[in-house]
């Protein structure tokens, strides 16, 4: 036997009905959700009870300037002191000498003043250098004919140039002979040696008087 359901008691015909309460319902809920305004401030100060401390906050009192001293101005006294005016200052002048109308007085000397001396020093760039006397042609023909070419460099066939330094005094002698650039086999000492056979040379002069003075001069051995 079949159980049949009483149509009375089948709630699926009532579905749209519970959903559509459902909706409305909902929806209420959400508009008095959103709509509702809350008056309760709970533990909030009230505003209209706060104490108004900020004029005394910002009352600061005025800065009191004092006045500026005016500037001091000196005063000065003119006094007018006439011309004609004599001064009774008396000048005590002790004056031991008697000059009378017959009395001579010597002419005055005025003692020329001395000579800057030049110290006794060697100097290396005088205003006018020393000199062999005759000039460079005249050097070269002592050269020439006191020159001995040294045997030793000419077996080593040694050749260059024997650069000499040495001083001349105030009379044209020469000393302090030294070699700066040698070339070995004997040539430096056969350079030294002809200079020293050198007769005097001429000083070197500065304003216009002779001094000591240091030259450099060379000495070229050359084999043909």
């Amino acid at each position: 036997m079949e159980i049949k359901k009483n149509p009375k008691a089948d709630l699926a015909r009532k579905s749209a009905l519970f959903m559509m309460i459902g909706l409305v319902t909902s929806l209420s809920i959400t508009i008095i959700a959103f709509e509702w305004k809350s008056t309760d401030m709970g533990d909030l100060m009230d505003l209209g009870s706060v104490s108004d401390d900020f004029a005394d906050l910002i009352d600061i009192p005025p800065t009191e300037q004092l006045p500026k001293e005016p500037p001091k101005v000196k005063h000065f006294q003119i006094i007018d002191v006439p011309d004609d005016e004599e001064i009774d200052e008396e000048i005590d002048i002790d004056l031991d000498i008697d000059i009378t109308e017959d009395t001579e007085i010597d002419d005055v000397f005025f003692e020329p003043e001395p000579d800057e001396e030049i110290a006794d020093e060697v100097m290396l760039f005088p205003e006018e250098q020393a000199s062999f006397p005759g000039g460079l042609k005249a050097w070269r023909k002592f050269l020439n004919d006191n020159l001995k070419y040294p045997r030793q460099a000419k077996r080593m066939n040694l050749s260059g140039t024997v650069m000499l330094s040495f001083v001349v005094n105030k009379e044209g002698m020469i000393s302090d002979i030294e070699v700066i650039r040698e070339v070995g086999g004997g040539c430096d000492e056969e350079a030294v040696r002809v200079l020293g056979l050198s007769p005097r040379w001429n000083p070197g002069l500065q304003r216009g008087r002779a001094v000591k003075s240091r030259m450099n001069i060379r000495v070229v051995f050359s084999l043909r």
